[in-house]
């Protein structure tokens, strides 16, 4: 079975690669991190590692065996992209969510470079979203290399939010969630940060996914952004909702 997952904007999780490391403040207070760790201490097997970088060959072609169509976040535990993960394996994955065509496959990465080097070499499918994360303003060259891939939907996760984006570049981008940081350590996010991203997003009819405030305690602060839950997805054809 998929690992169902808690994240609002994804149905089930897939981590054929675990472990990371850091490359950009947002990476500070990783939550995969500190699940890695746990897991470990509790002696699951495809943590014994810990947080190192672990290829996991039994798990790459686990989404063919699951028959019931499911929205699917792959490598919640780590980057597809990061140098140390061999380019044929990343093929390798891409051809499994090709071929596993009754899912919907999100894949978020932070190595963006590396993600448009290899974009022509990859099988990409309608089913196949592709997103990068950008946690503040000295970041945004990663849409640059999101925007040179193939990916039918490009998406955005601004999470953990740390500073305001007043002049993203949407043009190309089909989707963006906003986050606050959460659990030990969580650094604020502003109101205003998600105002602003929110109508730029409406400027140009991208669809807008609040995720969270965040905090130590984020179920405290819930999702509700002026009022409304803010729970817009993208299709191929961009036809949205927003869940009031």
């Amino acid at each position: 079975m998929a690992m169902k997952s808690p994240i609002e904007w994804t149905e089930s999780t897939w981590n054929p690669l675990t472990g990371c490391t850091k490359i950009s403040p947002g990476c500070k207070h990783c939550y995969a991190e500190r699940m890695a760790l746990r897991l470990q201490l509790m002696g699951q097997a495809n943590y014994v590692n810990g947080f190192a970088l672990t290829l996991h060959e039994k798990a790459l072609e686990l989404p063919l065996k699951w028959k019931k169509p499911q929205t699917i976040f792959v490598n919640s535990m780590s980057d597809m992209f990061h140098a140390s993960v061999p380019r044929e394996f990343i093929l390798r994955a891409f051809d499994v969510m090709r071929r596993a065509n009754w899912h919907r496959f999100q894949i978020l990465t932070k190595r963006a470079d590396r993600l448009a080097n290899l974009s022509d070499e990859l099988p990409w499918a309608d089913n196949i979203w592709m997103g990068v994360s950008v946690e503040n303003e000295s970041y945004t060259y990663r849409i640059d290399h999101l925007r040179e891939t193939s990916a039918a939907i490009k998406f955005l996760s601004l999470e953990p939010l740390l500073g305001p984006l007043e002049n993203l570049r949407l043009d190309g981008i089909d989707w963006v969630i906003v986050g606050g940081e959460s659990g030990p350590g969580a650094r604020p996010m502003d109101s205003d940060w998600v105002i602003s991203i929110r109508n730029q997003c409406l400027e140009v009819n991208v669809p807008f996914f609040f995720k969270q405030w965040g905090g130590v305690r984020k179920k405290k602060f819930g999702r509700a952004l002026e009022g409304k839950t803010w729970d817009q997805m993208p299709t191929l054809s961009r036809v949205t909702s927003v869940v009031a």
